[in-house]
């Protein structure tokens, strides 16, 4: 889900960039306005996008996630699905998405009492294509959908281009934009940008409508009216104000703007290159889902190795299940193209292993680890008391080498030993699929106990 989070946002940044370097300036501003609401939209439909050349033009690569090593200064290996691994214990980042959630949906639902409250309370007047809503004691100017909000404090010579300013709002419902970009707002309250594409939306909507409701009078005298204007500005991001003091220049520059050329139409083609780059990172990058699954599967596998009394022949279920697996899922291949690592046709294999024994290579990288850590090292470093995490990533590559090793450690020395340990891996026989060599990664979540 993270990685599909990151995706999601790098998008929005290289559509947001395009829309500031290229797009802003000009005076499209129904296709700026309709570029804004599809881009984010894309942004989230793209990274489900799999395109399967792309993906043949990059070497496929399995992951694997293996169980965890418990090391104690006797260096035994405890039993590591008894304790909480990092997919069984709280998970601070999801409590931090939910509250997050409930604080926004919360702001949001007080905004909209707030307009609810005052179309209660004030005085409503029912028109042919509008409501009009008569603040007390007043200045204030904004729409929502079709309701024209105004104080009573506004000067009647000045209401009249106010409401005009703001039908134009209400006819093309540009609140459903806002109320859209709230809503994203709500579920992704962490992603910059989508508070930058509602600021976007904004000024865009007032655009549209400084140049449909400035041809009923010289643009001059609009001007001069919206500078002599000073209102209440509501602080609610979902409507639209007829002023808005940080958007007055924007406003005024723009609608003393030239009508840009049609040739300048041509700049949304850039849209097509940033396109094709994006649906190739998203072909080339492997699925979340997928992965998860994975994971799930080989926990499940593991559970089972530890209850049984004869790891042979839970191993034999485990080989039957997996073959009935693959039967099952044959002709179910995941959306991005790939193939999970429990169908590989032959997993790497460790010297002295079976070929494909994923088992077997796992307990031998076990016993290569704790053979080989310097496990007096830990409590040197004047680490606390406890277990420390560490995580350690590998890759075995088409050759049967070990590469790419990273660690993850409480310190730095203890992920040196890590990585150093790591390398000493002996060279395996690589993994296949389709009768081709492919690349394997492996992930091993690594307890140390220190006393």
């Amino acid at each position: 889900m993270i990685n599909y989070i990151l995706q999601v946002i790098l998008f929005q940044v290289l559509f947001l960039a395009i829309y500031d370097f290229f797009l802003s300036k000009e005076t499209f501003f129904t296709k700026n306005r309709w570029y804004l609401i599809s881009t984010p939209i894309v942004s989230f439909i793209l990274p489900f996008i799999k395109i399967p050349t792309f993906q043949k033009a990059v070497p496929k690569e399995f992951i694997i996630y293996l169980p965890e090593i418990v090391l104690s200064p006797e260096k035994v290996i405890q039993d590591v699905f008894q304790e909480t691994s990092l997919y069984q214990s709280i998970n601070y980042v999801h409590l931090l998405f939910w509250f997050g959630f409930s604080l926004f949906l919360i702001l949001f639902l007080i905004k909209l009492f707030k307009i609810t409250n005052l179309i209660r309370k004030s005085e409503v007047v029912k028109k042919a294509n509008h409501t009009l809503v008569l603040i007390p004691n007043q200045t204030k100017a904004f729409s929502f959908f079709n309701f024209i909000f105004l104080g009573k404090e506004i000067p009647i010579s000045q209401q009249t281009q106010i409401i005009a300013h703001e039908l134009v709002h209400s006819n093309q419902k540009h609140s459903l934009d806002l109320l859209f970009f709230e809503f994203l707002k709500i579920m992704m309250w962490f992603n910059p940008m989508i508070f930058i594409y509602q600021k976007r939306i904004t000024l865009i909507h007032e655009y549209i409508s400084d140049e449909v409701a400035a041809k009923s009078e010289t643009k001059e005298i609009y001007i001069n009216n919206l500078l002599s204007n000073f209102f209440q500005v509501e602080n609610i991001a979902f409507v639209n104000q007829f002023y808005k003091k940080t958007l007055i220049k924007k406003r005024i520059i723009m609608m003393k703007k030239k009508q840009s050329k049609k040739m300048n139409q041509l700049k949304y083609l850039l849209l097509i290159p940033v396109l094709a780059s994006m649906l190739f990172y998203t072909s080339c990058v492997s699925n979340d889902s997928t992965k998860e699954s994975e994971i799930e599967l080989l926990k499940v596998e593991n559970q089972q190795l530890r209850d049984s009394l004869s790891v042979k022949n839970k191993q034999l279920e485990i080989s039957s299940k997996l073959a009935r697996y693959k039967r099952d899922t044959k002709n179910n291949i995941s959306p991005d193209g790939s193939v999970s690592f429990m169908i590989i046709d032959k997993a790497p294999t460790f010297p002295g292993c079976e070929p494909g024994d994923k088992a077997c290579f796992s307990k031998m990288v076990q016993k290569h680890f704790i053979k080989n850590f310097n496990s007096e090292l830990p409590n040197t470093l004047g680490l606390e008391s406890g277990k420390k995490r560490v995580f350690i990533g590998f890759r075995i590559d088409k050759e049967g080498n070990v590469v790419d090793v990273d660690s993850r450690a409480p310190h730095p020395d203890i992920k040196e030993e890590v990585i150093r340990v790591m390398n000493m891996l002996p060279k395996v026989a690589p993994g296949e699929q389709d009768g081709k060599t492919v690349g394997v990664k492996y992930s091993i979540p690594f307890t140390i106990v220190i006393e």
